[in-house]
């Protein structure tokens, strides 16, 4: 019997300049529209270079309160998501699996529904509810709802925008790990449910935590459709309200930004690596 030859196969010519193309055209894609940016804030025609805009940033009206509040909106909407979305995913997985597809077409809702449709629907239920409830003792709750220091109904508004993503997020961590076995085994050694999810599930999901965590913060600091409409000053609407007077600064600080959303998303990644 003859033999056979096999022969390896060849490598394919051009792989790695393809990549390095489209990796290219990415950068360019990305880059050049912010160091055009970056170049507006830092040089014009009558002054020349100066880095005046980044020097008036702490120093401008509304910067410091308006970047506060963002930061305790995403801080309390962060909280609040988790809190209701992990529980929901771990008893849907453990306890009835074929609710997993109502649930993912729930936390998908609010990816199909427009945000403005779903602002007049927060206002006209706002407008309707104070006076429903004009003579009753929740009367009060409404409008401590909306306090302008701190409206917690953006918060509410928020953590509907953000179940999306932080389902996603999460469920990419729940399908890495066998749930059913940690769980079983945690509970047949004797711990209780909260020993269960903070000592067993949360360490196990510590990166899809740091990403569902990112994501949310993201969404509150870039989200200025549900603020502005509703009326409050948030850090997203004092930029493109700033912006009316000061274009440099304005563009500074959205360069500044996403800056520093890249920064939490590095260390939010480092967090998520590190091993419990």
């Amino acid at each position: 019997m003859t033999p056979t030859i096999v022969t390896p196969a060849a490598p394919v010519v051009g792989g790695g300049w393809g990549r390095r193309v489209i990796l290219l055209i990415a950068a360019v894609y990305f880059l050049v529209p912010m160091l055009v940016a970056a170049t507006f804030t830092v040089y014009n025609e009558a002054q020349g270079f100066s880095l005046g805009a980044y020097g008036r940033i702490l120093s401008a009206p509304g910067f410091v309160s308006s970047f506060l509040l963002s930061l305790a909106l995403a801080a309390a909407t962060i909280v609040i998501v988790l809190l209701l979305i992990l529980p929901a995913m771990l008893a849907v997985r453990l306890g009835a699996p074929g609710l997993r597809p109502v649930l993912e077409t729930i936390t998908t809702l609010p990816l199909v529904v427009p945000p403005i449709t779903y602002v007049v629907g927060i206002s006209t239920s706002l407008r309707e509810g104070a006076d429903a409830l004009a003579a009753t003792p929740f009367w009060q709750t409404l409008i401590s709802l909306q306090d302008e220091n701190f409206p917690f109904v953006l918060v509410l508004a928020y953590v509907v925008l953000a179940l999306p993503f932080a389902y996603r997020s999460l469920d990419a961590g729940l399908r890495a790990i066998d749930v059913v076995t940690l769980v079983e085994a945690a509970r047949n050694l004797g711990a209780s449910w909260p020993q269960v999810m903070l000592r067993v599930i949360m360490p196990n999901l510590r990166s899809a935590l740091a990403g569902a965590a990112f994501l949310t913060l993201a969404l509150v600091l870039g989200e200025y459709t549900v603020a502005a409409l509703l009326g409050y000053q948030t850090f997203p609407v004092w930029i493109v309200t700033i912006s009316g007077s000061d274009g440099q600064l304005s563009v500074a600080l959205s360069i500044l930004s996403l800056l520093l959303a890249w920064l939490l998303l590095l260390t939010l990644s480092r967090a998520g690596r590190k091993k419990s």
